[in-house]
């Protein structure tokens, strides 16, 4: 098959494709942020990068079997300031859709996060599929719901296989430089509370025995919470968001840590993903 890949990031869809068998004889990823194409490299050496959405020319490319991508998604999610069409991010789903347009794969996969309904309203009215909500916690120690939008047929959610938690991802004596700060740990009031009065974008800690919220792409990691592991209050490495995505350990070594925190809260959840590739005839 040929994939056109955009909004690639890290090719957690390359990874995808492989893991659901589904034979690969192009791969073209459109990406710009340099740290996330490095990864793609450091992983991949079939991955042909085609450079900027905006630029691409289709008439240069063979048939596109399937094109498959997650635009942007700052301007719809409820995390966000909910500017949807109005954030120039956003405004990037349109390019998917003319490249649809213009290429006319036989299938294509979106995803985008949770949002409100006139937004996720006009993307079904341009795509002309219903979405189909998954939650990534089905097959992963991570709570993560995720709308995908697709012709693959018969697509529905995959089997609740998974009962890891947050715990079972954990690695046994990571770094000491993922501890939190020193304000932070005076302020924790054991278990997973924290004294009330401390206001920080990280006053959360979770409980290891649940499934983790999910994975955002603030930098350093700060934005996922923490966790408190043997008495260590600390935040989650690279290496435990790369297991809640479902992708091999070390996949994004190579860059560093805030530009893998960035890639992997980008990415996508490789099981959900190969789970709906595999529909595919």
């Amino acid at each position: 098959m040929n994939i056109l890949s955009l909004f690639d990031g890290i090719s957690c869809g390359r990874v995808a494709l492989e893991r659901a068998g589904v034979k690969v004889d192009n791969y073209y990823a459109s990406e710009i942020d340099e740290f996330a194409i490095k990864v793609s490299r450091f992983n991949h050496d079939d991955v042909q990068q085609i450079g900027n959405v905006l630029n691409i020319d289709e008439t240069a490319l063979p048939q596109i079997d399937l094109i498959m991508g997650g635009s942007p998604c700052q301007g719809f999610s409820f995390a966000g300031k909910g500017l949807a069409f109005e954030d120039p991010r956003s405004r990037l789903f349109f390019e998917f859709v003319d490249l649809v347009d213009r290429c006319k794969p036989k299938y294509f996969l979106l995803e985008n996060v949770r949002m409100k309904k006139e937004f996720l309203d006009i993307i079904t009215e341009y795509l002309e599929v219903e979405p189909i909500l998954i939650n990534s916690s089905l097959v992963s120690a991570q709570n993560r719901q995720r709308y995908y939008w697709t012709n693959i047929p018969n697509i529905g959610p995959p089997e609740d296989t998974c009962s890891d938690m947050l715990e079972d991802i954990l690695e046994p004596r990571p770094s000491r430089k993922y501890l939190a700060g020193q304000q932070l740990r005076d302020n924790y009031q054991g278990g997973n509370q924290l004294n009330p009065n401390y206001k920080s974008q990280a006053n959360r800690i979770h409980d290891i025995n649940k499934k983790a919220p999910t994975i955002m792409a603030g930098s350093h990691g700060y934005a996922n919470g923490y966790i408190n592991q043997d008495g260590d209050i600390r935040k989650l490495t690279p290496i435990e968001c790369e297991r809640l995505q479902t992708l091999p350990d070390n996949y994004t070594d190579g860059v560093s840590d805030t530009q893998r925190y960035k890639g992997l809260g980008n990415g996508w959840t490789v099981d959900v993903v190969a789970h709906i590739l595999r529909k595919m005839q």
